[in-house]
């Protein structure tokens, strides 16, 4: 039975939590987002978490996240797309969503600017997924074809790519962890140092319920979280 409130001290939870470990690392914490994952949450609770602040919205199922936005219209929330692309929902992606941190191939940035451009939309903002764990379920490109894809994907100028999203290495040690986002963060410094034309990142997407204090610590800016604001609920 969920207790009533929960969110709210679960946000209250993760808020010091960001604040001590952005202390650790010589941070602030306003430069750290929280994109409140939403599959399979009621509209309830979403309701209570709209209630304590949290803005952003991400989603990995575009048809679940449609009915939602219906009953959030006009609520000032942001929805991420956050979930492995499919080229037969690219549309509705773009269409829909203000923002999405799974782009791992140029195919997909070709088709997503042909329907930015038909909608009339310019500097849409995406993150490419860079796997570093060399797991295949978690999807993004390999780091070594990173470079090339972040040119091809600077010539549609209906995409902005503003920064680099991973996922970490599940049950992995904390140091194990820690050098996945690490790297991340050097690969965006790289990038940055080469001068792709139109390309400067400043997003970091990384970290999830069970790691995203180790996130903080190595520089995410937005973190990806689920359970940790909702506990373990699923609509009914």
């Amino acid at each position: 039975m969920r207790l009533p409130g929960s969110v709210a001290k679960n946000i209250e939870r993760v808020r010091r939590t960001i604040a001590a470990f952005c202390e650790k690392a010589g941070r602030s914490p306003e430069d750290v987002r929280i994109v409140a994952v939403t599959k399979d949450v009621s509209p309830e609770l979403m309701e209570e978490a709209l209630a304590c602040g949290i803005r952003v919205f991400g989603e990995n199922r575009v048809q679940e996240a449609l009915a939602k936005m219906s009953l959030f219209s006009g609520k000032g929330v942001t929805w991420h797309f956050i979930g492995r692309i499919q080229r037969n929902k690219l549309k509705k992606i773009v269409a829909h969503f203000h923002c999405v941190h799974s782009l791992d191939r140029e195919d997909f940035g070709g088709a997503m600017a042909t329907y930015l451009r038909n909608l009339g939309k310019e500097a849409y903002p995406v993150l490419v997924q860079v796997n570093l764990t060399g797991k295949v379920t978690q999807g993004g490109v390999r780091e070594e074809e990173l470079s090339g894809l972040l040119w091809q994907l600077s010539g549609f100028p209906e995409i902005q790519v503003v920064g680099l999203m991973t996922i970490g290495p599940q049950g992995g040690s904390e140091e194990e962890i820690r050098r996945v986002f690490r790297r991340l963060r050097e690969l965006k410094d790289r990038v940055n140092d080469m001068g792709i034309p139109g390309i400067v990142l400043t997003e970091l997407s990384m970290g999830m319920s069970d790691d995203y204090h180790l996130a903080v610590l190595e520089g995410a800016t937005m973190l990806r979280l689920g359970r940790a604001i909702f506990g373990e609920r699923r609509m009914p």
